[in-house]
């Protein structure tokens, strides 16, 4: 874990600090969600770590599903274009329906999700993101449960990743340009 750390160039956001507001984020969803069972719709793959910490701090039955999307290949940028890789496993019409996102970077993704799922007849569909890019808040659809809003840099850890490494660290940090910068030159 040495090399990884060693690639970030500040730590935004501290374990200590994401469990807390995660715990603030699961009571408030327990509120709102009073009487229900929500159905949490995790985006693959970066949402593991986060859906997973929030589920235990709901206390209500809940059901997991995922949903597996790309719009951004091996880029550290939104390609515009979102492709489902792995869709749900079962029907989610009459379902009160939380999608569980571990970053709204454009906002663009996460549209596409939300209305590839209205159309799919839920009871009712809400929004909890991890993070939100400050550019992205004129373009998302409504955030209703936000654990932080970030400054527009590219940020590793707590499932967010890189070139598929950096998911398994404990805190979300920003990644040294050069990292990126370099192994896109390789490509």
């Amino acid at each position: 874990m040495s090399d990884l750390n060693h690639d970030v160039a500040q730590i935004l956001i501290g374990a200590d600090e994401l469990q807390s507001r995660i715990s603030e984020l699961g009571q408030q969803i327990t509120r709102d969600y009073a009487g229900k069972e929500p159905l949490l719709v995790g985006v693959l793959k970066g949402a593991v770590m986060f859906m997973v910490d929030l589920s235990r701090q709901i206390d209500l039955a809940v059901e997991i599903d995922f949903m597996a999307v790309s719009s951004y290949g091996s880029s550290t940028q939104s390609l515009g274009v979102v492709r489902i890789l792995k869709d749900l496993d079962r029907a989610i019409d009459g379902r009160d329906v939380l999608v569980v996102e571990d970053i709204v970077d454009t906002g663009l993704t996460l549209r596409y999700i939300v209305d590839n799922l209205r159309d799919r007849c839920p009871a009712s569909i809400r929004i909890c993101a991890l993070l939100q890019k400050q550019k992205a808040r004129a373009t998302s659809p409504t955030i209703d449960y936000l654990g932080f809003e970030i400054p527009d840099q590219f940020v590793v850890g707590y499932g967010l990743d890189y070139a598929e490494r950096y998911r398994n660290l404990p805190y979300v940090g920003v990644l040294r340009p050069e990292v990126y910068q370099t192994s896109q030159v390789e490509k």
